[in-house]
Formats: C-alpha cells, sequence, structure tokens
C-alpha cells in the first residue's frame, strides 16, 4: 500500500526550527581610516579644489563613527582607471571587470571559514545562497563560487539574490530557514559578499546624498552554514531562526533609491530614512513578537543593520533602549563601515564573540529572545526573530 501524501510530506521535512552552525566573514586587505578618508578621496578624485564640500565630507566623515574600512579599490588602481573617479563619466565596463572576479573569491575566503568552524565537509552541502548588490552576470556569482570552493556540481539548489541592497541580510535569512526546514538533512551555505567598485565615484555639489554613501560603504564578505536538527556530537547551533518576516514602510517610496546605469550603481536618498524606520519600528516588533508575549525591547538581544549612525540612534531614542542594546551594531559599522547585506551576518558573529568573551550562558548577552532587522531600498524592512542557544550548545 502507497504511503499516504501526509507521510510523504512529513519525511520531506525537518522536525525543529532551522539554526546558524557556523559563521565565517572576510575583508579585502586594503584598510581605510576614516579620519585620514576626507584628505584621500579628494585626492584621488582631483577634486582637492573643491573645498568647501571637501568641508562638509570631512563633516559627514566624522559623524559617521567609523573609524576604518577596507575597500579593494587601491590608489593605484583607482589612478590606472580615472573614469571610476569621475562622477559622471562612462565606467560600467571597468566595474564589472572588478565585481565580477572579486565578489566570488571575497565570498570564498568567508565560506572557507565558516565551513570550517562548522567541521564537516563540502559535500554535506545541499543548497547554496548567494546575494550581492555589486555587479551582475551570467553565470552568476552562486557558479563562481562552487567552482572556486570545490562544491558538489550536484548542489541540489542555488538561489543567486542580485541588486537587493542593505536589508537583503534578512532576506537570506528566511529563504535559508525555509529551505532547512522544509528539506530534511539540508544544510545551506549562505553568502554575501559586497565590493563597493561598483558604487563609488568622485563627489558632486548637486548631489550631496551620493556623498553619504561615499563616507559610510565599506567591502565585506560574510558567510553562514543554516541547518534544522543539528547532530549536537558534531554541530554547534548559534542561533535559531524562529520567524522572518518582510515588509515596505509605508510612504516611503522613493526613500532608497539604485539605478544601474553606464557610470555604475548609483543611490539616492530622497526620504527621511532613519525617520520612517524609527516611526514604523516598534509595529514590526509587536507582530513578530506577539506570538512569544514580548513587550520589552530592553529583554532582547539586537542585530540592527548600522545603515548609519542616525538610524541606530533614532531607533534607541523611539524604543527607549538601553545604550548597550545596539552596541554590536555600532562596533561593526566602526570597524567596517556599512557593507550592505553583509553587515547584519557580521554582527551575528560580533554578538557571539562579545556573549562568550564576557562569560554569557547563551550566544545572545545571556538572553533567550533576539532581533534581527535589515533596511535597505524600498524602503524595506526585514525582521528575523531568533533564540540564541546556551553557550554549551544543548537546549
Amino acid at each position: 500500500m502507497a504511503p499516504a501524501m501526509e507521510e510523504i510530506r512529513r519525511a520531506q521535512r525537518a522536525d525543529g526550527p532551522a539554526a546558524v552552525l557556523a559563521i565565517g566573514t572576510s575583508t579585502p586587505p586594503n584598510a581605510l581610516y576614516q579620519a585620514d578618508y576626507p584628505d584621500y578621496y579628494f585626492r584621488i578624485t582631483n577634486c582637492e579644489h573643491l573645498t568647501d564640500l571637501k568641508e562638509k565630507f570631512k563633516r559627514m566623515c566624522e559623524k559617521s563613527m567609523i573609524k576604518k574600512r577596507y575597500m579593494y579599490l587601491t590608489e593605484e588602481f583607482l589612478k590606472e582607471n580615472p573614469n571610476i573617479c569621475a562622477f559622471m563619466a562612462p565606467s560600467l565596463d571597468a566595474r564589472q571587470d572588478i565585481v565580477v572576479a572579486e565578489v566570488p573569491k571575497l565570498a570564498k575566503e568567508a565560506a572557507a571559514r565558516a565551513i570550517k568552524e562548522w567541521g564537516h565537509p563540502k559535500s554535506r552541502i545541499t543548497h547554496l545562497i548567494f546575494c550581492t548588490t555589486s555587479g551582475v552576470d551570467m553565470p552568476g556569482a552562486d557558479y563562481q563560487l562552487t567552482r572556486l570552493l570545490g562544491l558538489r556540481p550536484s548542489v541540489n539548489r542555488r538561489f543567486m539574490l542580485y541588486q537587493q541592497g542593505c536589508f537583503a541580510g534578512g532576506t537570506v535569512l528566511r529563504l535559508a530557514k525555509d529551505l532547512a526546514e522544509n528539506n530534511a538533512g539540508a544544510r545551506v551555505l549562505v553568502v554575501c559578499s559586497e565590493i563597493t567598485a561598483v558604487t563609488f565615484r568622485g563627489p558632486s555639489e548637486s548631489h550631496l546624498d551620493s556623498l553619504v554613501g561615499q563616507a559610510l560603504f565599506g567591502d565585506g564578505a560574510a558567510a553562514i552554514i543554516v541547518g534544522s536538527d543539528p547532530d549536537l556530537a558534531t554541530e554547534r547551533p548559534l542561533f535559531q531562526l524562529v520567524s522572518a518576516s518582510q515588509t515596505i514602510l509605508p510612504e516611503s517610496e522613493g526613500a532608497i533609491d539604485g539605478h544601474l546605469r553606464e557610470i555604475g550603481l548609483t543611490f539616492h536618498l530622497l526620504k527621511d530614512v532613519p525617520g520612517l524606520i524609527s516611526k514604523n519600528i516598534q509595529k514590526c516588533l509587536l507582530e513578530a513578537f506577539k506570538p512569544l508575549g514580548v513587550l520589552d525591547w530592553n529583554s532582547i538581544f539586537w542585530i540592527a543593520h548600522p545603515g548609519g549612525p542616525a538610524i541606530l540612534d533614532q531607533v534607541e531614542t523611539k524604543l527607549g533602549l538601553k545604550s548597550e542594546k545596539l552596541a554590536a551594531s555600532r562596533n561593526v559599522l566602526a570597524d567596517y563601515g556599512n557593507m550592505s547585506s553583509a553587515c547584519v551576518l557580521f554582527i551575528l558573529d560580533e554578538m557571539r564573540r562579545r556573549s562568550a568573551e564576557a562569560g554569557q550562558s547563551t550566544t545572545g548577552e545571556g538572553l533567550e529572545w533576539g532581533v534581527l532587522f535589515g533596511f535597505g531600498p524600498g524602503l524595506t524592512v526585514e525582521t528575523v526573530v531568533l533564540r540564541s542557544v546556551p553557550i554549551g550548545g544543548t537546549e
């Protein structure tokens, strides 16, 4: 007698929730210190004569709360490619040549570290999710990473997310959760890799929003392994993915736009992004935590995308958060800048590291429940509810 459909479906699915089993990160070797960056930026773009604009940019950098960033673009490369340094010069081909090759390479470093921490052979990876806002190509960066890492050509499913922006660190977790929970035994490699070569350009008096991006963005890649029903003898769950949702904030159309043109990828900030986020953050939290009955936002740990210091400041004020609640986000912003989709995965890594160093009982500052927020173009918000796992790895 043929098994009932319910039995077949039950056998196809995992029993428990998806969990982050390992994290790896990487950056280019070229570090740029924020205190020196205005002088460097205006010199390399041949705009030192724009003294008033340079002073504005200095103030932006001082207020950014960033200490250093990492960038693939070096002074030598920029001197050889002056069109990339101009504000409106055609330069997409040169930018594409960089990101198509380097985005998967940076991703490989992060993925290799995550796989090493996980401690299992690459052949056990069943799914791959690759996300980048840096360029587009066919076959995609997911294909290139598969070859660079030596993954099985028959990896069950590959998913390539291009041009999503800063909220996509939450998007990949939402997709990984569904894959891990609906495919028994799945082990999902998730990678976000971002390189600013596609957005770097010189200053313009008429486009200060572009200048904001030049003061904030940095390069980095982060990778995680996600799976359900971990073997606690050989796998170390860090954060369970309890729920994940996406929403477009009301009255936010055009708040953040990005357009791929001959001059590269341009970003435009057309509305009060920190104000829109802080105005709507409470509603996102209430909807996400209603099933858990959590109403005290200081009782949870926080992984918030640091789009800029103003976003973190206004969220903190709006919700009455204690200063330490957003410390992990602020630390990543200070040490790496805004790395778009990769940022929240860097913050996850920072959170578990800080918790272990402080001797906390769990990976979430000793707290059971937490939230991960991704903010980006749209204005789109990703909300992921996390449950931290005891440091010993047992329930």
